[in-house]
């Protein structure tokens, strides 16, 4: 206790070194501040006084990283509205089906494929199914995709996802924890979910004017400090009824965008986002142990293969009902490959219902892999996709346009 605050600014000084690194070498940031967490993490190795693993404020990093992903996912909201993303339920009901079913489906084929036992098979199959919300957020507004035409089926897709998870941790927390999960429960778990984030948008839209009124505060101090009372309880209580916190502050950020604050609430949100962002994958680095991972490299090397595949399918199947073009499809599928907090999630349901120890290190060496490789390859999808279209020709190459022929001069008679 008494070194906390000294380990934390430690813990800061790295962030940003290896975020400068990122910044000089162009390369996306969130690998870095995985691989540093890692690297000075509990699991880390020390000789004698050379211990430089972070132990006694990892629960509070943590801790600050879990805000940091509320800040994400509520800056994104915020980019977005409520009218723009119901505008496109249809397409987004439909997409996230695609999604999850083509991921799930390949999830359970993997699991199969491998001759794992079904509990931990459904397992797995969560693991590889769930996108991470943190990455998809940070790259979305790293990469400034916001205003994307994409970018809201992506959003769906996410909302969609922990629909899903509320459902489906109920019934594996049934089947792996032996708790009892009827039909009815799961149903009444899902309806909460769809509820709760349906009827949070319909009257969030109607609440526009009062919230216009309720925020209009001359000291930016005040204002904040409501903002963030509003975020943080409406994130709290949406994790009390089996709707992810971060999902909760997604919905908030959709809310906000209404109202004639948002600017306002952009700017001033800004440096929390990128403080409490950096944090969140620092400490998520915090939790892996680096030498727990190599009994399960080709079984990670493999479901990221899936995932890849299925990723980009479901994309390119998703957009093409929404109506978007090849390109913007693709983009979908290469921008939610990461995975992350979720899937964590899913190895520790596993762990506490005793399943097999492997669970552990493949999810966290595959969570790593597709965190280092999700914001690559959304960084460079223009490349990904004109690399694959010279293959299966998803769009024609446009042709140059020929020069319209001279006229002649009309004689004169």
């Amino acid at each position: 206790m008494d070194h906390m605050v000294l380990e934390i600014g430690l813990a800061v000084i790295l962030i940003a070194l290896v975020g400068l690194l990122a910044a000089k070498i162009r390369f996306s940031v969130i690998p870095f501040y995985i691989l540093i967490g890692m690297a000075v993490g509990p699991h880390a190795p020390h000789v004698g006084i050379l211990d430089f693993r972070f132990i006694h404020s990892a629960e509070l990093i943590e801790f600050m990283g879990r805000l940091g992903v509320l800040f994400l996912l509520f800056y994104l909201g915020l980019e977005f509205s409520v009218g723009r993303l119901m505008k496109s339920g249809r397409s987004i009901a439909i997409g996230g089906t695609i999604y999850i079913l083509i991921n799930f489906s390949l999830g359970l084929l993997f699991g199969w494929v491998n001759d794992f036992p079904i509990e931990e098979t459904m397992v797995i199959a969560g693991i590889t199914t769930i996108s991470s919300s943190a990455i998809v957020a940070k790259v979305l507004v790293d990469l400034k995709r916001t205003a994307n035409p994409e970018t809201e089926m992506i959003l769906g897709i996410i909302m969609f996802e922990d629909i899903f998870l509320a459902v489906y941790i109920s019934v594996l927390s049934g089947l792996v924890l032996s708790d009892s999960s009827s039909l009815g429960g799961v149903l009444l778990s899902a309806s909460y979910a769809l509820g709760f984030m349906l009827l949070f948008l319909i009257i969030g839209r109607k609440a526009a004017p009062l919230l216009n009124k309720l925020l209009n505060i001359r000291s930016n101090e005040l204002f904040l400090l409501l903002v963030f009372g509003i975020l943080f309880l409406v994130a709290g209580f949406s994790e009390t009824i089996h709707v992810a916190e971060a999902i909760g502050a997604l919905l908030v950020g959709l809310v906000l965008a209404e109202t004639v604050h948002m600017k306002r609430i952009e700017h001033l949100i800004l440096p929390f986002r990128d403080f409490f962002g950096a944090l969140f994958f620092f400490s998520f680095g915090l939790t892996i142990d680096p030498f727990a991972l190599g009994g399960a490299v080709w079984l990670s090397l493999g479901a990221v293969g899936v995932t890849l595949f299925g990723n980009f399918l479901a994309g390119m199947l998703a957009g093409k009902s929404a109506g978007l073009s090849p390109k913007a499809s693709a983009n979908i599928g290469l921008t939610i490959v990461s995975r992350g907090e979720f899937s964590i999630i899913m190895a520790n349901l596993g762990k506490a219902g005793g399943l097999l120890e492997l669970l552990q290190p493949f999810a966290a060496l595959y969570v790593l892999i597709l965190a280092i490789l999700g914001p690559l390859l959304t960084k460079e999808s223009k490349l990904v996709f004109k690399g694959l279209n010279g293959i299966f020709r998803w769009e024609k190459a446009k042709k140059p346009k020929e020069p319209a022929p001279a006229k002649e001069p009309s004689g004169g008679s």
